[in-house]
């Protein structure tokens, strides 16, 4: 599909937050009017004469009825694997990927090859991401050299680059020195930056295959015990507070770790945390098959801690939705489950899973998943309007008009090798998801229409302005 000529679009009938119908018109890159449906009409006011009209007919077969408009998503966590490993994942196949799943901006990880701890491997990967133009990209600096967990890496250059880093990971590897944990949380308090922790104590992990309980006692696997987890967030939790800065916890994933955010939240400790999809709907008695497919960092954990992180998501306790996405090779997964790389593809589901589990549960609203996978997540990043940002933006007129349009009615069944990641180590493979994102819009360009990604036409620029 190739790019339209026009970046004007009207979309008629659409459900901003679930809320009533209304037309929506896009222009130079903003929000440019809301009205009633019916109300909007071509070459009136601020409304294009050549503004394509997007009808928002939805899978329940009633006009305007089902299509959900929400503002961009934004991911917090996501290997983009580039450079080093472009086997598994490119900045170009990965972004489009985050567009195919509703995303407007995604953050890559640290650990590449070259490992982004440097200035100029993190300004390169920002590049990488504005030529590729589908989402807004932005680098999370190593903590590390090397992520090696024994001196610091350039915080500050990073953070004065151009890529202007604010979060700060050695994600894969834990910062286990309390120490050097401490030194990095005091630096990156002089550019209001955050460090997000990979907790896991190596000690009380060193062989770990998967979650420490009755499955892997009854099919022989090394348990990795929640208190590995457990042990690392409740210090950083309490080294935050006592040098006054902002940690963020990625990946949680038992009942316990949301009590200690939930205790640290109640003392007022500056403190963010992040579930993954695949946390909040599989657990380790997936294991059972030795499938390495269902073999990730945390390991999927019992029933229990599915209902508790469920539960804290709902309550705020856990603050947003972050799809760790770790796309592997073929050949890191086809293979005995000792031998595999952990991790799973989740771009292109994250919203689905959050669906599933949370609103049509009940347990939260379409505004709720906003916050949990926009708004937040923006913040967090110091990519929002308060920050000087584009992301995580209100549905309001005037605002960029990053955008994502879901049909919630749609189901799909999930098939890895149609997906448009370049890796197929997705946990959903076979299974029926709800929700379809229907379009989204990169400061109102198309990045998807019609739930395809729009492709640029040969020799066509990168998509411009990507901000912060």
């Amino acid at each position: 599909m190739s790019t339209p000529s026009t970046t004007a679009y009207v979309l008629r009938g659409v459900r901003p937050y679930g809320t009533d119908p209304v037309d929506v018109v896009l222009a130079d890159g903003v929000i440019a009017a809301i009205g009633a449906p019916g109300t909007v009409e071509l070459g009136s006011g601020e409304v294009p004469a050549d503004a394509v009209e997007i009808q928002a007919e939805g899978s329940d077969g009633g006009e305007g009825t089902g299509l959900v408009l929400l503002p961009g998503l934004v991911d917090l966590h996501t290997h983009l694997r580039e450079p080093g490993r472009e086997d598994a994942e490119t900045v170009f196949s990965g972004t489009r990927a985050a567009a195919a799943g509703g995303f407007t901006a995604v953050h890559a990880m640290a650990n590449t090859t070259p490992t982004q701890d440097t200035a100029g491997v993190v300004e390169q990967v920002y590049r990488l991401g504005q030529e590729a133009g589908w989402v807004d990209v932005h680098p999370v600096g190593a903590v590390t050299v090397g992520l090696g967990g024994e001196k610091l890496a350039e915080l500050g250059a990073m953070a004065d680059s151009a890529a202007r880093v604010r979060i700060f990971s050695d994600d894969g590897k834990c910062v286990h020195d309390p120490v050097l944990m401490r030194r990095a949380l005091e630096y990156v308090k002089a550019f209001d930056g955050v460090v997000a922790q990979h907790a896991q104590e190596p000690r009380l992990t060193e062989g770990a295959q998967m979650n420490e309980g009755i499955v892997s006692a009854q099919i022989g696997l090394t348990g990795w015990p929640a208190v590995a987890e457990e042990s690392i967030i409740a210090r950083d939790v309490l080294l935050a507070e006592h040098v006054g800065s902002r940690l963020h916890v990625c990946h949680l994933s038992t009942a316990g770790s949301v009590e200690i955010i939930r205790w640290a939240k109640g003392r007022g400790i500056n403190v963010t945390a992040e579930v993954t999809p695949h946390h909040l709907v599989l657990t380790d008695d997936l294991a059972r098959d030795y499938d390495p497919v269902f073999k990730v960092n945390p390991p999927l954990r019992t029933a229990k801690d599915v209902e508790a992180v469920r539960e804290g998501l709902a309550d705020g306790t856990i603050d947003i939705v972050a799809t760790d996405h770790a796309p592997h090779p073929v050949e890191d997964k086809d293979c005995e489950w000792a031998s595999a790389a952990f991790g799973m593809t989740g771009l292109e589901t994250a919203l689905s899973v959050v669906q599933q589990t949370m609103v049509d549960t009940g347990r939260m609203t379409w505004a709720d998943v906003a916050r949990v996978l926009s708004e937040n997540p923006a913040r967090i990043g110091r990519i929002d309007k308060d920050h000087g940002g584009t992301q995580g933006r209100p549905i309001a007129v005037g605002e960029p008009a990053n955008l994502t349009l879901v049909d919630p009615a749609a189901t799909r069944a999930i098939d890895g090798r149609t997906q448009v990641t370049a890796s197929d180590n997705t946990p959903f493979a076979g299974m029926e998801l709800p929700g379809r994102v229907v379009a989204t819009f990169l400061r109102g360009r198309a990045t998807v229409l019609d739930g395809a990604v729009v492709d640029r036409p040969a020799g066509a620029p990168a998509f411009e302005g990507a901000t912060r």
